[in-house]
């Protein structure tokens, strides 16, 4: 009877330093063997390398007294393990099945929030095949110490129920005081090309009508309006007419000078840059002013602004509007049409709010996020950031510190 070729696994751990890899799979070479398998990580220098590899039957007494005494030599651990083909066929039956992502930010990660997120995968009946560090290396010094960091698990498998695991990432996030994304795997994920933003409590730190409202001398009653509007309790569409109605008379230079103080919310000069240069698209679809969309368009060679027009007439604002309320259903609307314009499929989309007129595009996108959002909004869409500025959203992404500093691109 014919011998069957074996499969053997080889775990290497130890300090890393060049020629190592090389050096383990020139002896495979030399041999013959043929790699199936092979992954490599480094964490603070110390190297952990597997290698599966498939030799001719009998040779492999040859391979691994030449690895051993050459781990020797490089004062490294070595470790041996057969595998059956019928095991080795089962991990290859299980690349199948479905892989999710999950990204996990915060201003810093500690080991409870880690177990968390890994005991629910766990009770999932799901596996996690890699994690890694896309944030860059946290400095001891609390004054150094990068002001966010986040780790991104690949997993494998099918959820037993994924409504209640996003529940429990949910339930997770509050507790930990971190954010949680959990999103399916696919070459979607790897290619978003347009991303739409809301602009106030988003892009701006501040809502502008109540700016507005305040120099006009009736500010506590807008933002009470604002405020209902946003969670849900009052038709958007009503609410706009009532607070414009209110800002009648103000004179048009306030707007300029708003303009030019506007708060921009953390980490928005980082992500436009790390956007454009990437090639997205960007668009404002806000329930705001197009005074001030424009205004942050040039600032960051925004592509689209579709917002409200405030009327003017003799340097006032006339308490009136023109053209149609940009209300949630809108919103949802341009998003799907600014992704035909520029042919990008709606699941290459991102939208980004904080409102629940927000979440008409934010449930259509490919990629919908509440920023820093209402209760309502954060409950109802799939993604949130909570914990850190507008930035996160590169991580979720899948963008990692390390080669955007490389590229120069920040």
């Amino acid at each position: 009877m014919e011998a069957k070729d074996e499969i053997i696994l080889i775990n290497i751990n130890g300090t890393d330093r060049p020629g190592v890899t090389a050096t383990l799979t020139e002896i495979l070479a030399k041999n013959n063997a043929v790699i199936l398998d092979i992954g490599q990580a480094d964490i603070h220098s110390h190297l952990s390398l597997g290698i599966m590899f498939q030799c001719t039957a009998g040779n492999s007494g040859n391979i691994l007294k030449e690895l051993l005494f050459k781990s020797y030599e490089l004062d490294v651990a070595i470790r041996f393990s057969p595998i059956s083909e019928k095991d080795y066929n089962l991990w290859v039956s299980m690349q199948g099945k479905n892989r999710y992502i999950i990204t996990i930010l915060g201003r810093k990660l500690t080991a409870k929030q880690i177990a968390g997120v890994s005991r629910i995968v766990a009770e999932q009946g799901m596996n996690i095949d890699d994690i890694k560090r896309l944030t860059g290396r946290i400095a001891l010094e609390e004054s150094e110490r990068s002001p966010k960091a986040s780790v991104e698990f690949s997993v494998r498998g099918t959820p037993l129920n994924k409504e209640k695991m996003k529940a429990e990432f949910m339930r997770l996030s509050a507790e930990q005081e971190m954010d949680i994304s959990f999103q399916e795997e696919s070459m979607f994920r790897r290619m978003r090309r347009l991303i739409c933003f809301d602009m106030d409590s988003t892009l701006i730190d501040t809502e502008v009508i109540d700016e507005l409202a305040i120099r006009a001398g009736v500010g506590e009653e807008v933002k009470k309006i604002t405020e209902a509007a946003m969670r849900g309790e009052i038709d958007f569409a009503e609410s706009f007419r009532q607070r414009c109605s209110l800002l009648k008379g103000l004179d048009v230079s306030v707007m300029q000078e708003i303009a030019e103080n506007l708060p921009i919310t953390e980490g928005v000069d980082r992500l436009m840059s790390v956007l454009k240069k990437v090639g997205f698209k960007i668009a404002i679809l806000s329930g705001g002013f197009s005074y001030f969309g424009n205004y942050l368009k040039k600032k960051y060679n925004i592509d689209y602004v579709y917002a409200n027009e405030l009327e003017v007439v003799d340097g006032k604002l006339t308490g009136n509007y023109v053209g149609d309320i940009v209300d949630g259903k809108r919103k949802a609307e341009l998003l799907r049409l600014i992704a035909q314009v520029e042919k990008v499929d709606i699941r290459q989309t991102v939208a980004v709010g904080d409102g629940a007129n927000d979440l008409p595009m934010i449930s259509i996108a490919g990629l919908g996020i509440a920023f820093h959002a209402k209760p309502k909004v954060k409950e109802t869409a799939k993604q949130s950031i909570s914990t850190i500025g507008l930035d996160g959203i590169l991580y979720f992404l899948g963008y990692k510190d390390s080669y955007l500093e490389d590229e120069n691109i920040y």
